[in-house]
């Protein structure tokens, strides 16, 4: 073999080599078809109506199906595109919607909220004595860094302790589980500076607190903005990533995909959820006028996991960048200490959950990240392994373990490996 030859071949050789893993199949079809199995499995025995499922490999979808009904008594078949009440999975749009805001010097991560919710200068928190109730001012303002990572003490307003105080505001027990605000007939800076007259349940930086600290940041975001919360999330992510199937309120002439709210009964069966805030909820009907940042849009499984999928990509997909990377790095890097997790096994950053332990969140790789919505729908970005996992329901109070088992499914049908 001439020496010109030979060096063709050993540099072929070399670039085949440096090819990426993925260029080869690393999802087995044989496994992959065994989600079918386990989603129809929910569906013949009751556990729920319908579903969809949608996983992309470096923003390839690998997977997608949907199964069962969209609605069942009408006879209607789930389909992929079907319209999905994501719940708090609204709290990471609303996040990049403030961050985008960071990035252009409007606000700062430890700006106090009152600078934008004057009604937030003398906040209050609630303890428990023995005499009862007490209320005592906060030891600090409350910073958009302590509403980022659910730090700031806030909750739902459902605790025992409070429940009767934001029922009579319109709040907690009184706004569907708590969380819900879409039949409010007000701007939600209007609910928002409620809220703030309210006591919260722990001191600002004392513990992790689930609830309104991403509806706060949407009111902040409109503040700070000078437009609406649906005009900013669609200028400055829906819009650019061609999100055409993601808004706060359904078109009339997509009412047809939304998917019908069930619950699971006593029983563990899926039964038709009633009309009404703790059901089917006023996404088509209602006043069109609370924004909620925490738990308001609705969205697809596509259209969900394009935002994720440009995340992944640090802030950009098809040309569009809506986020830095850096700053896409802050939202998915532990930034609430042992907070959220004593162990260190989990953390919170602005917006997720993080894995910090290979183990404690299923096999999901350390960086992953990841939440999910009320109505039982969950979703995670795996870095590592390049992946975008989606899942989507809509069932509240949804008993079953369909959501919490579907990454696994996905993660056994990965027999290829990237190392």
């Amino acid at each position: 073999m001439d020496r010109t030859r030979f060096l063709a071949l050993a540099l072929l050789s070399a670039v085949a080599a440096s090819l990426p893993a993925q260029t080869r199949p690393r999802f087995a079809p044989a496994r992959l078809a065994r989600i079918d199995r386990f989603m129809q499995q929910y569906v013949d025995s009751g556990q729920i109506a319908g579903a969809v499922g949608l996983v992309l490999e470096d923003g390839r979808a690998v997977y997608q199906h949907a199964v069962g009904w969209l609605d069942k008594e009408s006879g209607r078949r789930m389909t992929p595109d079907a319209l999905f009440r994501i719940a708090s999975q609204t709290k990471a749009l609303t996040t990049v919607a403030i961050l985008s805001l960071v990035e252009q010097g409007s606000l700062a991560v430890g700006d106090p909220v009152s600078r934008y919710i004057p009604a937030f200068a003398h906040t209050t928190v609630a303890t428990k004595s023995d005499t009862g109730l007490v209320i005592k001012a906060a030891a600090r303002p409350i910073t958009i860094r302590d509403l980022l990572t659910h730090t700031a003490g806030i909750s739902y307003g459902t605790d025992g302790l409070i429940a009767s105080l934001y029922a009579a505001q319109g709040l907690g027990p009184a706004a569907g589980w708590g969380w819900y605000t879409a039949d409010k007939d007000e701007p939600i800076c209007a609910t928002i500076e409620r809220l703030a007259t309210l006591p919260f349940v722990a001191q600002p930086g004392e513990r992790w607190v689930y609830g309104y600290n991403t509806d706060i940041l949407g009111c902040v975001a409109e503040r700070a903005s000078g437009m609406p919360l649906d005009q900013l999330i669609r200028t400055r992510i829906t819009g650019p990533l061609k999100m055409n199937d993601t808004y706060f309120f359904v078109p009339p002439s997509a009412k047809g995909r939304l998917a019908t709210v069930y619950l699971s009964d006593s029983t563990n069966h899926a039964q038709r959820a009633p009309d009404g805030p703790r059901g089917q909820g006023n996404y088509v009907d209602g006043p069109r006028r609370s924004f909620a940042g925490g738990a308001g849009l609705i969205s697809t499984a596509a259209d969900y996991a394009r935002f994720l999928e440009a995340l992944r990509n640090g802030g950009a997909l098809d040309g569009v960048r809506i986020l830095a990377p850096h700053t896409v790095d802050l939202m998915t890097h532990n930034q609430s200490g042992t907070l959220f997790d004593s162990t260190g096994a989990r953390g919170f950053g602005f917006g997720f959950q993080t894995t910090e332990r290979y183990g404690a969140n299923g096999m999901a790789s350390v960086g992953t990240f990841s939440w999910g919505g009320a109505y039982g729908s969950g979703y995670s970005v795996d870095p590592v392994e390049h992946l975008v996992i989606v899942f989507m329901i809509n069932q509240l109070p949804n008993r079953t373990d369909i959501a919490a088992k579907f990454p696994t499914l996905v993660y056994q049908a990965l027999v290829g490996s990237r190392r």
